[in-house]
């Protein structure tokens, strides 16, 4: 159970909670929703302890165990001996349950007996995950759990946690894991620092959310035009310079500029946010062309014979289980690293903005706007347009990117390449770390570049309503054109 009465919370100078209420009851499973930024990680180390309110009341009762979006540093991991002294140091389960747990979060190469300090960021996260799952503690916080899992490993965490018999709470943008087996919604309302409250699961929370919104949007207006109204009133009253007139067009004044500041603030997704993408440079008929590409890492084949092409202004979507080698193949198409064999052919004009989830090409002690005039050449009032645009709006530009969540480092990564003249863009899973309105941004904003793209993604909504020419799907070794994913 875990009650919140009346919570303040603040990180430097930013307020993240304003007398926030909400309840948790024992059992139930829960999503937390908000746009990008609005606290939802610093809400669970606020629950698990690992921070703590300024104000107010946080009552958590229960056994609690929590996994960030990514794990970087666990203390027990890097005190394990090995990977099953990690995920079962009390030696309850048998190793057939352990690497049957393992192959389900697409961890079957793992030995038992190999050392989980060696891993990569996401498969620590897996097996993170796995560990919380073996425990089963009486709370469990999961933050993003399928990030890193393909659409198989996706519908087996959907499942599990279905059947999860204790309290579930889930930060999550895949809205097929909150639409299954959610009893409650959060949503973090960045706009009111307030948390709102909605009983069953997603699809029940956007049709309350929309229903609340209209009418929000509905009162706003109607104070809009009384605020108009009054100051026509007020400009005919003007001319009465007698001592009375004087104090009437004083109160009036107050009056209307008190309306003004108890007016709300417009819900973002009411919002009309157009972003104009810059024409791409030339570039001849055929962008890029790869013949016979192989790739092998020691034993391990990763591309075999690889043919791929794509022409000016066209669509290619690429899938495949994790592991299949897409991250490979466009590390290849971006010379990050060389084929073992075949050719690779670039047309002499080819500019290509490369996004990855990793966020490498991010000097994190930069600020927003230094980061983004480094990567494009605009005045700082185009700058500061182009970062509101993509939901950074005033003092936010000076933010350093360190202190960025996921998903705004993603939107951020979006508007530098939307920024410039790229003929050709390569997006290694977008939409990973988006909420649901940072990914409509996104969304809409590719759907009107002219440009070549190539886009790796687990999200075939996302795919579809981008509507590519063509969709690749990499398994063993080789790329199939399919029609569906």
């Amino acid at each position: 159970m875990i009650l919140a009465k009346n919570i303040f919370y603040s990180y430097g100078k930013e307020n993240i909670f304003e007398g926030a209420n909400f309840f948790i009851a024992k059992n139930s499973k829960v999503g937390v929703v908000g746009a990008n930024g609005c606290g939802k990680s610093t809400l669970f180390k606020l629950i698990t302890g690992e921070d703590f309110i300024d104000d107010g009341k946080l009552e958590v009762v229960g056994d609690i165990m929590s996994v960030p979006q990514e794990v970087k540093r666990d203390e027990k991991m890097e005190k394990a001996e090995s990977i099953r002294d990690y995920l079962d140091p009390y030696y309850e389960k048998q190793d057939y349950e352990l690497l049957k747990m393992l192959s389900k979060l697409e961890l079957a190469r793992l030995s038992l007996d190999g050392k989980p300090q060696v891993l990569s960021g996401g498969q620590k996260t897996k097996l993170a995950i796995a560990r919380a799952l073996i425990f089963e503690p009486e709370i469990l916080l999961l933050d993003e759990p399928t990030n890193f899992l393909d659409i198989e490993g996706k519908k087996w965490m959907m499942n599990f946690l279905g059947r999860y018999a204790k309290t579930l709470i889930i930060i999550s943008h895949d809205l097929n894991l909150l639409d299954k087996n959610i009893d409650k919604i959060i949503e973090l309302n960045k706009n009111t620092k307030l948390i709102e409250e909605y009983n069953g699961n997603y699809t029940n929370y956007v049709t309350l959310k929309g229903d609340r919104e209209t009418l929000l949007v509905h009162q706003i207006h109607t104070q809009e035009r009384k605020i108009i109204d009054m100051k026509k009133g007020l400009v005919k009253i003007a001319g009465n310079r007698s001592e009375k007139g004087v104090r009437q067009k004083l109160n009036f004044a107050r009056r209307i500029e008190k309306l003004e500041e108890a007016l709300p603030e417009m819900p973002p997704a009411a919002k009309k946010i157009v972003i104009q993408l810059p024409e791409p440079a030339w570039i001849g008929e055929v962008v890029l062309m790869a013949d016979g590409i192989c790739k092998a890492y020691g034993e391990k084949k990763v591309l075999v014979d690889i043919d791929f092409n794509i022409k000016r202004g066209e669509r290619i979507a690429l899938m495949g289980q994790n592991g299949a080698g897409k991250s490979t193949l466009i590390k290849i198409f971006m010379d990050m690293i060389t084929a073992d064999s075949g050719e690779l052919f670039k047309d002499d004009k080819i500019k290509i903005g490369y996004y990855s989830q990793e966020f490498e090409t991010f000097d994190m002690d930069k600020n927003l706007l230094d980061t983004v005039r480094d990567k494009c050449e605009m005045a700082e009032p185009q700058l500061r347009c182009l970062l509101g645009r993509f939901l950074f709006p005033g003092q936010k530009v000076f933010q350093k990117v360190a202190t960025l969540s996921g998903g705004e480092k993603t939107r951020l990564s979006i508007a530098t390449l939307l920024a410039k003249n790229y003929n050709l863009l390569i997006l290694d899973e977008p939409t990973t770390y988006l909420d649901v309105l940072s990914q409509r941004l996104i969304l809409e904003a590719l759907k009107f570049y002219k440009g070549a793209m190539i886009v790796v993604s687990h999200n075939p909504e996302f795919i579809e309503e981008l509507n590519p020419s063509r969709k690749f799907w990499l398994a063993e070794n080789r790329m199939e054109l399919c029609q569906n994913f």
